[in-house]
């Protein structure tokens, strides 16, 4: 299944070899930002692992439905990795029978754990049963806990290139015409691309984030803070339009913006101030607040 895995190709072929050649460390850490396919890279080297073969029981482990592949996301809005979902988990790896040729433990987010949910975490690594491979996903090397890391092999996933994204989009979603449009705006994450072709709310954010950057270009102040008001009290969302707005930022700092009405002057300037802000919404900071301030920053811009 790892075959299917498109772009980082020195990363799949160390992890294709290490696993042919029976050297696979038995924890994976796959970094890589939000959309670049750690999960997707996960699942399948989880179903190569236990499925070298392929057939239905590596389907069932790419469909996140096959009994020897445990899957640990976060909870709460938060989405925290908490300490009884891996205190389960070594309870299912340790006190239950192997029903195939071994058992993978998928934990999407590894940032997200806490202190004591890494250190009960720490003691399956340290001594792991045999047969099972842990794949630990995670946005960065850094955000991970040393402790946790220091007992990884790490393996680093990019945006892949705009001609390789683009084609991937035209062929896993042949009816999508805005192939090229959501390749520049995602930045080359086609898990990100992939989620605005089918998902209507993710899409929506982004049409909210090209909409912003063309309010702020052309300085229409009230208009940009009707927009961004619509998202005071869903501040996933506020954070994720303003993702994208600095990705539809980033697009444009070259000849060929994607809104036209931004400048790369303006852009620039704009993708500094959403970063700020994005940062801003990740404390304390009053969603109200700190979007209203960005739409009297962004519309001022020269």
């Amino acid at each position: 299944m790892l075959h299917r895995v498109t772009g980082n190709r020195p990363s799949i072929q160390g992890i294709k070899a290490a696993l042919a050649a029976g050297r696979l460390s038995h924890s994976i850490l796959l970094t890589g930002e939000k959309g670049t396919g750690t999960g997707f890279a996960a699942r399948c080297l989880a179903a190569d692992y236990l499925w070298p073969h392929g057939g239905d029981g590596a389907r069932l482990v790419m469909e996140s439905r096959a009994e020897d592949c445990i899957e640990v996301r976060g909870e709460g809005a938060a989405g925290e990795i908490r300490i009884d979902r891996i205190r389960q988990v070594r309870r299912q790896i340790f006190s239950t029978a192997l029903q195939g040729p071994g058992r993978v433990v998928i934990l999407y987010g590894a940032q997200a754990l806490n202190p004591s949910s890494a250190n009960a975490l720490l003691k399956v690594l340290e001594e792991p049963p045999e047969g099972v491979l842990f794949i630990l996903t995670a946005t960065s090397a850094a955000a991970v806990l040393p402790t946790i890391r220091s007992r990884c092999v790490c393996f680093a996933m990019a945006p892949v290139s705009e001609e390789d994204c683009v084609a991937y989009l035209r062929q896993a979603r042949p009816g999508c015409t805005e192939a090229e449009f959501l390749t520049r705006a995602m930045g080359g994450r086609i898990g990100s691309a992939l989620a605005c072709i089918d998902d209507d709310a993710r899409r929506a954010v982004l049409e909210d984030a090209v909409q912003a950057a063309r309010l702020a270009g052309t300085g229409d102040v009230y208009g940009l803070q009707l927009l961004l008001a619509r998202r005071e009290k869903d501040k996933p969302g506020a954070r994720q339009l303003l993702e994208d707005l600095r990705g539809i930022c980033a697009a444009g700092l070259g000849e060929n913006p994607l809104v036209k009405e931004l400048s790369p002057a303006k852009a620039a300037a704009l993708m500094q101030l959403a970063g700020q802000t994005n940062n801003q919404l990740a404390g304390n900071v009053s969603a109200k607040l700190a979007l209203a301030c960005l739409a009297a920053r962004a519309s001022a811009l020269g």
